[in-house]
């Protein structure tokens, strides 16, 4: 008898033994490879960084996921009580596991031999939400539900509530609560009614089957559940329930609106990658405060799409039908070097080309300025003369001999620079880039912001070096900005997700040419809008000063020029270089979209003059001879001219 005990006993033990065994190899095997739940106490989940103009108008949002951070107190208390209500009555009793449920629900799954039922805690929701994939199967429901002990252990329901609230997906791009309000119902938490906060309540079970933008049917259902429910369990009275159930699901007029400015928020992005890094910038939730103006994009993206119409409605319908003209447009704040406006092209994707930053074209006659402005600062007067004849060059880098001809195929003889500069005539400008030397003009564009691409050669002053309509934009603004050259920036402050600022914009300037010769190049520049190529521009109000570009076979058409405050260049051409069509030259195809964004610039901004140094003076000269003349000459025009040196 004691020997069959014994062996009893023996087979009791070692059945337990493996028993034993085996729940602990199934525990390990459940907790091996477990997330440290520590890690949550430094959790944060993903925010939304978003991009304002100047006037903070909304630009974009860059996001992983689409989701606005808020603290439990900002929830509405009828949104908290909602979901607690439909999703885990018992939240704030259990310790992560809801027995009662899961019994019931392993009832359900058994008699129809599946997963129907998941009887999840919010814990255990979150618990897979940030750990989990969502997958159903045995293992992960009991991972889960070690994670969801785990995690009520170590933090307070309200703690847990708040993580669930701020992570959880609802459907439509949101994620979290506050996300869900806006785009739904384009509010705030705050505002929401009792009807909407249950709306959103119910989207937790199945997000996109219940959201109102999919399935408004389904989604008034669902939501008419949530308010039946919270009426019975008393959270809700009689008089809130029926109003809430009457009310009508009054969705946001539209989405939250698609990027504006695209090419400038691509411009953008790409700053605050090399600065910050593409991990802070889509997770951070920081606030990007730009240069740009947002009334000034509009008038911009509009002047553009005008200006291309136009464009080609001159067109011969044969080529219409093959090509689309492209344009881009970049305007500076004179004093400050901020970006006003940006447009890269027509039209704008995640991959778009912008024409105004990226792509290099020959600027033609519009670098023709650049020329005359060092040969002011090497001692040169507008006044002086230079002759307008055939020439034969022999100093090309092929050894050919290179005979540069005018635009219109005449000659005028002797005429003062102004002229010259005034009607952008070839020859005379390829003398003076003779007389003051290529290689220095290359210096002189590289002070000027123009990089490294000019090459030291006679046709550079034809503009043949190719540039960025950025960077000559910003050559130009030299001359309205007393010979200061500040480069362009787009980011003026950014803030992190609490609201400090964690980044200032620090201007890069340094003086590129002297006060009174930037003044005389304006004076210059001045006579071109009010007698020379740019002349059409006469009707708007002044001060303004510009030049026309026009290249060979008509490929690159250009207009850049400025007010005491803002400068902006325009270029229209075809991506693949051929030709706009014959007689679209810079006067003709870019500045009328120059003038209609220069229209509404210099609206908006007060009225200002050109600056005068005190080392200049204003004489009478005949402008197409460069004489002294008298005042009250027929020819008489007072230009600019430095004082005499006294000794």
């Amino acid at each position: 008898m004691k020997t069959k005990r014994l062996k009893a006993m023996i087979w009791i033990t070692a059945v337990t033994g493996i028993l034993c065994g085996i729940t602990a190899g199934l525990f390990l095997s459940l907790t091996r490879d477990l997330p440290q739940i520590q890690t949550l106490e430094s959790f944060t989940p993903s925010a939304i960084t978003r991009i304002y103009s100047s006037e903070h108008e909304l630009l974009s949002e860059l996001f992983l996921e689409k989701r606005d951070l808020v603290s439990l107190d900002q929830i509405p208390a009828h949104l908290k009580t909602a979901l607690l209500t439909i999703e885990d009555r018992h939240f704030y009793e259990h310790s992560g596991l809801a027995i009662k449920g899961i019994l019931r629900a392993m009832a359900q799954n058994i008699r129809k031999r599946r997963f129907a039922q998941g009887a999840s805690t919010l814990t255990q929701q979150l618990a897979k939400t940030l750990f989990l994939t969502p997958r159903k199967t045995i293992t992960r429901k009991l991972r889960e539900a070690v994670l969801a002990i785990q995690i009520e252990r170590r933090y307070t329901k309200d703690e847990i509530l708040w993580l669930y609230l701020n992570q959880i997906y609802l459907g439509s791009g949101a994620y979290g609560v506050a996300s869900a309000a806006k785009i739904y119902f384009g509010k705030n938490l705050q505002d929401l009614t009792l009807s909407q906060c249950a709306l959103i309540a119910g989207l937790a079970q199945a997000p996109s089957r219940y959201s109102p933008l999919n399935n408004p049917e389904l989604a008034l259902k669902r939501r008419n559940i949530v308010l039946r429910r919270m009426h019975a369990t008393g959270a809700i009275d009689t008089p809130s329930f029926d109003h809430a159930v009457a009310e009508k699901i009054d969705l946001a007029a539209s989405p939250p609106s698609d990027t504006r400015a695209p090419f400038y928020v691509a411009y953008i992005k790409e700053k605050l990658e090399e600065a910050l890094g593409a991990d802070q910038i889509y997770k951070g939730g920081l606030t990007v405060f730009t240069t740009l103006s947002y009334d000034l994009q509009q008038a911009a993206e509009a002047a553009i799409e005008q200006g291309l119409s136009q464009i080609e409605e001159r067109m011969p319908a044969s080529k219409r039908s093959k090509q689309s003209p492209q344009a881009a447009l970049v305007a500076l704040d004179i004093e400050t070097g901020g970006i006003l406006s940006m447009v890269g092209g027509r039209s704008a994707g995640p991959t778009s080309f912008n024409r105004a930053t990226m792509a290099q074209r020959q600027p033609g006659s519009a670098f023709k300025p650049l020329v005359f402005a060092l040969a002011i600062e090497r001692g040169f007067e507008q006044s002086q003369t230079l002759l307008d004849a055939p020439v034969i060059f022999h100093s090309s880098p092929s050894h050919q001999d290179w005979q540069p001809r005018n635009f219109s195929n005449d000659y005028s003889g002797e005429i003062s620079l102004r002229w010259a500069l005034m009607h952008s005539r070839n020859i005379p400008a390829v003398r003076l880039l003779e007389k003051i030397g290529p290689s220095a003009m290359v210096q002189f564009g590289q002070d000027l912001g123009l990089g490294s691409n000019l090459k030291p050669e006679l046709s550079l002053a034809l503009g043949t070096s190719e540039v960025r309509l950025i960077d000559l934009t910003a050559a130009y603004a030299v001359f309205a900005n007393g010979g200061k050259h500040i480069s362009p920036y787009a980011i003026s402050e950014i803030r992190d997700a609490a609201g400090a600022a964690i980044w200032h914009a620090k201007t890069e300037q340094h003086i590129a040419m002297s006060r009174s010769g930037a003044a005389i190049v304006t004076d210059m520049l001045e006579a071109v809008i009010k007698s020379g190529t740019g002349r059409k521009a006469r009707s708007l109000p002044g001060p303004l000063a510009g030049k026309t570009g026009t290249t060979n076979d008509y490929k690159d058409a250009l207009f850049i020029g400025y007010s005491p405050s803002v400068c902006a260049g325009v270029w229209v051409g075809n991506d693949d270089g051929s030709s706009l069509g014959r007689g679209e030259t810079g006067a003709r195809a870019a500045l009328p979209i120059w003038m209609r964004y220069m229209k509404e610039a210099t609206a908006r901004r007060a009225q200002k003059y050109f600056d005068i140094p005190d080392d200049v003076i204003r004489l009478s000269i005949d402008p197409r001879t460069g004489e002294s003349v008298d005042d009250t000459g027929a020819n008489a025009v007072r230009v600019l001219l430095r004082k005499p040196t006294s000794g």
